[in-house]
């Protein structure tokens, strides 16, 4: 079945920029925290709060709180919000918006979009937190002119989002990168996984969670020259080359807590380039593969600056294509 054009504007990238004259409010829902802003780009950010992450009347009161105080200052066009999930994207189902079977207790069934829509009365438009990052990152960061490309986030938990030929990745539900699921030495790593759902996924294994439950302390405390590292490096890039071999992206963008570590980064690179063994034998990844997986330009700020991106898009004003 074709998609609707209800659908397929939700699922495309602007051609335009967001009209300058209109402020927007921007939601990143996260496990741990929401950020919540108003503003127009990364140069006009009128106001921002962090909002701790308990349970969804407490949170969403606040950020309601916060909202009504900043359209009473400046009138807002609408508000786009990037979420944890796993969400409910199918514009033609009945719990669109809401966030569905979250191992986050307490969440399961949240309408976030109506919930937001419904008690500011302005347009809402949401998407995964990752692919609020691709939006960030391809209007204002390091995927500018990209029409194909990966954002991953490395945190507490794995996520991954993706611009395919200029849309954003959908299809029966958004992508789940962090599950997927990649070869595990037992011998060499006996951890069974973190996750509640398969245990041993990528998330299960590589996620900062893992790595602070396999270890017993926070990623960011190990040494430099801890095995957890290396292991760590190889997971990572083992679930990049089958991105790579997929998707095909131009380039791959990583985020989150645990890649901020500057000696992970250059670790997953080559051996990225050892698990696809030439067989994708292009210049940008053989020769120049520090210019195709790369930090984020935004740094943490691409979610948040990609859910402004999505409240444009829910603007008539906006043009699509």
């Amino acid at each position: 079945m074709f998609a609707t054009k209800k659908e397929r504007a939700h699922n495309t990238v602007m051609k335009t920029s967001p009209n300058e004259n209109l402020v927007y409010g921007g939601i990143e829902a996260g496990g741990t925290k929401f950020v919540c802003a108003t503003g127009t780009c990364p140069d006009d950010i009128r106001s921002e709060i962090y909002i701790k992450t308990t349970n969804p009347a407490e949170t969403l009161t606040q950020v309601i709180d916060y909202f009504r105080q900043e359209i009473d200052k400046t009138p807002l066009a609408g508000i786009g919000i990037g979420s944890f999930g796993p969400l409910d994207l199918n514009p033609a189902s009945p719990t669109y918006g809401s966030i569905t079977n979250t191992p986050k207790p307490g969440w399961s069934g949240t309408d976030l979009t109506g919930i937001i829509r419904e008690t500011l009365g302005l347009p809402v438009a949401i998407d995964t937190d990752v692919n609020a990052a691709v939006l960030g990152e391809a209007t204002w960061g390091a995927a500018q002119g990209l029409d194909t490309f990966i954002y991953l986030t490395v945190g507490t938990g794995i996520g991954g989002g993706a611009l395919v030929n200029g849309h954003l990745l959908h299809g029966l539900n958004h992508p789940e990168m962090g599950h997927i699921f990649i070869p595990h030495n037992r011998i060499k790593d006996p951890f069974d996984g973190i996750c509640p759902y398969h245990g041993d996924c990528l998330e299960g294994l590589a996620s900062g969670e893992a790595m602070r439950r396999r270890w017993g302390t926070p990623a960011d405390t190990l040494p430099q020259d801890h095995p957890g590292w290396e292991m760590e490096a190889e997971y990572l890039a083992t679930g990049l080359a089958t991105y790579i071999c997929i998707l095909a992206p131009q380039r791959i963008i990583t985020g989150g807590g645990v890649m901020q570590q500057p000696y992970l980064l250059p670790a997953v690179r080559e051996r990225v380039k050892i698990r696809l063994n030439d067989y994708i034998n292009i210049p940008l990844i053989v020769e120049n593969i520090e210019q195709y997986i790369v930090p984020p330009a935004l740094g943490n700020r691409s979610g948040i600056l990609g859910a402004l991106r999505l409240a444009a898009s829910a603007c008539k004003e906006t043009t699509i294509r």
